[in-house]
């Protein structure tokens, strides 16, 4: 644990649940973990005890928050859960955070194992839809072109890794629901059964994907954070192909900010880590992360000269990073020079070699 973790309160100390098998956080929720492919290896799921009005008809059951990418493994794991920790009700609905894979891979499959629709905020549909026909964001020539004139065209070999990456988003969302129930900003899913049942707002977030949706249920004291604020690691905030102009991480500080009008002793449930409490400390942990970086690109900068975002990324990430996560930090490097550049603090500069350099302003 290192010295932020500390400054956090884990109610559930080193207590994980078994990959299959489930774990009451709180009444009627529950927390199961699936295995990824990556060096961030697993993600949080939540269940919800829940229950229906179908036409007039009541049912009982069970809502889930986010699905894990689809493959055999997370369909196994899922089987198991059915079979053994849902007490023989059926899921009723499947929520999504969010477009990325590991929130959105499996939701297709749920969605048509228990025959129920997805909600999803409608941004984040929609570009899913888009990600799995085009790989936009994700890998492919667009995001490889992106990336070079970005500065990653010094690295001819990352560059084209990066453009074979065409079907990166497909091969872990292979489907999605044809249709989908719509979430909006403030918006109450009423969740629970009988006497237990409340409400749970939506919380929109920007700059980690198009329109995350955190769900905050005030009277049980519980925030499903998704992405948004993770207790062990920095949230990825990227500016990606399909939006080369983003003003990504100014959207994601001012997305967490506002959640500091959620209570500071709630319980998080986060996509990555352990339950926590401790919510407004996170946000000022992630608001000085990134307020430390900004000194750390303008001192390079005033020590170097123009950079680009591929120069930039051993200033940002001062660890050896693979593939995978060399273009997350391409992304994330691009959305610290924008946030500096809207501020009036750079100049961007196109160069001779058509790649963009950023450069201490003038004014």
């Amino acid at each position: 644990m290192n010295t932020l973790e500390r400054q956090l309160d884990y109610p559930f100390g080193e207590t994980l649940p078994e990959r299959g098998s489930t774990i009451e956080v709180a009444p009627g929720v529950l927390w199961t973990r699936m295995g990824l492919p990556f060096a961030l290896d697993h993600i949080n799921l939540w269940l919800l005890r829940d229950e229906r009005d179908d036409e007039g008809v009541l049912r009982q059951g069970w809502t889930i928050v986010d699905s894990g990418i689809d493959d055999a493994a997370t369909r196994a794991a899922w089987e198991n859960i059915f079979a053994n920790d849902l007490g023989g009700l059926p899921v009723l609905r499947v929520i999504v955070t969010h477009m990325h894979p590991d929130h959105i891979g499996c939701a297709h499959w749920l969605c048509e194992r228990w025959n129920v629709r997805l909600w999803i905020s409608a941004t984040d549909f929609n570009v899913a839809r888009l990600a799995t026909s085009a790989s936009a964001g994700f890998g492919g020539p667009l995001s490889a072109a992106f990336m070079a004139q970005h500065g990653m065209a010094a690295d001819p070999e990352a560059v084209h890794k990066v453009g074979a990456r065409s079907n990166y988003y497909k091969s872990l969302v292979p489907a999605l629901p044809l249709a989908y129930r719509r979430l909006l900003d403030g918006s109450e899913v009423a969740v629970g059964s009988g006497a237990a049942r409340s409400g749970w707002t939506c919380h929109a977030g920007y700059g980690h994907a198009p329109e995350h949706m955190a769900l905050h249920n005030a009277a049980q004291g519980v925030l499903i954070s998704g992405d948004m604020v993770l207790p062990r690691i920095s949230t990825n905030v990227s500016v990606v192909d399909i939006e080369p102009e983003a003003d990504s991480l100014t959207q994601y500080l001012e997305s967490i900010e506002r959640m500091r009008q959620i209570p500071a002793d709630v319980l998080v449930l986060p996509s990555h880590g352990r339950p926590f409490k401790g919510l407004h400390t996170r946000i000022g942990q992630l608001q000085d992360h990134h307020a430390a970086r900004f000194v750390d690109v303008l001192e390079a900068l005033a020590a170097k000269g123009p950079q680009s975002a591929f120069e930039l990324v051993p200033v940002i990430f001062r660890r050896p990073l693979d593939l995978h996560q060399m273009t997350f930090a391409m992304g994330e490097s691009i959305a610290h020079l924008h946030a500096l550049w809207y501020q009036g603090r750079l100049a961007r500069r196109v160069g001779a070699d058509g790649v963009y350099r950023f450069e201490l302003s003038a004014t």
